[in-house]
């Protein structure tokens, strides 16, 4: 099968496209004819060793000391099973699933081996493209504001990074659970964010957001531009910091009122998602859809830091 493969750490001229042994699924898995699967900024972390302050040495560690261990990334994707593994009874051959593949990644490539249970359904009106797209940062928006700061009408929310991967879904999941959004972008972008439910935006080239006079319930930030200490001025008595992306020191330091660290990837919540998705709640923003000969080419539209929202290949 063919497969991004990447043999060493760098730009992105160092994914290449390369033929591979097919993945065969093992017991709780099943294999997926990828259809689409999105390129993340933690896939443009690993491929090029730039890992948020202070995890450097754990990162290497674990994805490879002086070259990738890993060699095929990527994690949200969607396609149809094509074979499942013992103990599988919940999906059979010719189902369209979706899901994430976690640190074993392997999803930029035609075929991925994943656990059954982290795969979801998807829905028939909900395209291959959008479902790869939304995972990623729909799960952390929603594993943030959701689940650890528990957003309800009434509430402010500020979303740092707002047009991203993270920041789009968090703007629509924060209006959607009844907060009034502010959403921290660029001019460019502020049509768009207006338009997925902020009733206001704030132009980081412009002001300074931790100079903002403004107060809110929630900050969110999916930027990694804000401290533990920054981020807690903003926010009201009882408010809530998310850093959804955080150097090792403030994610071990986080606790009280401020939370870090990596979001949980649950077939319910994908689920959760997809149904937004399929209602029309829910808009999976694409930034560009390339082809996987063209993959190098969205690695570099993620490094670029314009991307808006997601960067998706279909195979």
């Amino acid at each position: 099968m063919q497969a991004a493969v990447i043999d060493r750490y760098g730009s992105p001229d160092v994914v290449r496209i390369g033929e591979v042994p097919r993945p065969a699924p093992r017991a709780g898995e099943v294999l997926v004819r990828v259809r689409a699967v999105a390129v993340t900024s933690g896939d443009s972390r690993i491929r090029g060793a730039r890992f948020p302050a202070g995890f450097g040495l754990l990162a290497r560690l674990a994805f490879g000391v002086f070259r990738p261990r890993r060699t095929i990334l990527g994690s949200a994707f969607s396609g149809e099973v094509t074979a499942v593994g013992e103990r599988v009874h919940d999906v059979a051959p010719g189902d369209e699933v979706c899901g994430m593949t976690g640190a074993k990644l392997g999803a930029h490539a035609e075929y991925v081996a994943a656990s059954a249970k982290k795969l979801a359904r998807k829905p028939s009106t909900v395209s291959h493209e959008d479902a790869a797209g939304v995972l990623f940062g729909g799960s952390t928006a929603l594993h943030f504001l959701r689940d650890k700061a528990s957003v309800s009408p009434g509430m402010s929310v500020c979303v740092n990074g707002a047009s991203g991967a993270i920041g789009t879904n968090a703007v629509q999941l924060a209006k959607h659970f009844g907060a009034t959004v502010t959403g921290v972008t660029s001019t460019a972008n502020a049509d768009l964010v207006t338009d997925l439910g902020a009733c206001q935006v704030i132009d980081y080239r412009k002001d300074e957001l931790v100079e903002v006079a403004d107060r809110f319930d929630v900050v969110l930030d999916a930027v990694g531009n804000l401290s533990i200490t920054s981020g807690r001025r903003l926010l009201r008595p009882g408010g809530v910091l998310l850093l959804a992306v955080a150097g090792l020191g403030d994610t071990v330091r986080a606790r009280g009122n401020a939370v870090a660290g990596p979001a949980p990837e649950r077939a319910e919540d994908f689920d959760f998602l997809l149904r937004m998705a399929a209602d029309g709640a829910l808009r999976v923003v694409i930034d560009q859809v390339y082809d996987l000969r063209d993959i190098a080419a969205a690695h570099r539209r993620v490094d670029s830091g314009r991307k808006i929202g997601n960067i998706v290949v279909r195979m």
